[in-house]
């Protein structure tokens, strides 16, 4: 292994450390501010900005590893084992949603981003269905759906200035 190397991993593995944190303080936020739009489950997603920015810039696996430590602790710190289950499952599923799309080249970061936030909805909703043995809550996705694809779209357009101003940095 040679310096150069070291040096990357060391400089990204201090970057996720950064953002993983970001991404708690940003759930800390949305915990003390909740962020009621009339209905309950529909949140910003702030937090979501910080795992769609290092998804572009960083890298899938220290993504992967900022979204699973934000839930894990978050989860930990402002909720429940409920919580963390619910968090969890829309976590994953929503990023490997957003990778799959990444790779196929064919999306933006915004439309990366709002494919994200809906699937996360649907992932917290089958853990939901599961832990309650019940499929009516199925009747509560379209509204899910909707906002998930408006909190996707501002989480999107948010990680695509930062992307950008990201890249003007690497230049110099």
């Amino acid at each position: 292994m040679s310096i150069t190397t070291l040096n990357t991993k060391t400089k990204k593995l201090s970057i996720s450390a950064a953002l993983t944190s970001l991404a708690l303080i940003f759930s800390y936020i949305e915990f003390l501010i909740p962020f009621s739009f009339g209905n309950t489950g529909i949140k910003l997603g702030l937090a979501n900005v910080v795992i769609v920015v290092a998804l572009y810039t960083i890298g899938e696996s220290y993504a992967f590893s900022i979204n699973i430590l934000r839930v894990l602790l978050s989860g930990a710190l402002f909720g429940n084992v409920f919580a963390i289950a619910y968090s969890l499952a829309g976590a994953v599923f929503s990023f490997f949603c957003m990778l799959a799309l990444k790779k196929t080249g064919w999306f933006s970061i915004t439309g990366v981003s709002m494919a994200g936030g809906v699937a996360h909805n649907l992932g917290q909703i089958i853990a939901a269905s599961l832990l309650i043995e019940s499929l009516k809550i199925f009747y509560y996705f379209p509204v899910l759906v909707f906002s998930g694809m408006i909190t996707g779209i501002l989480i999107g357009i948010i990680a695509y200035f930062i992307c950008k101003r990201i890249n003007q940095w690497k230049r110099f």
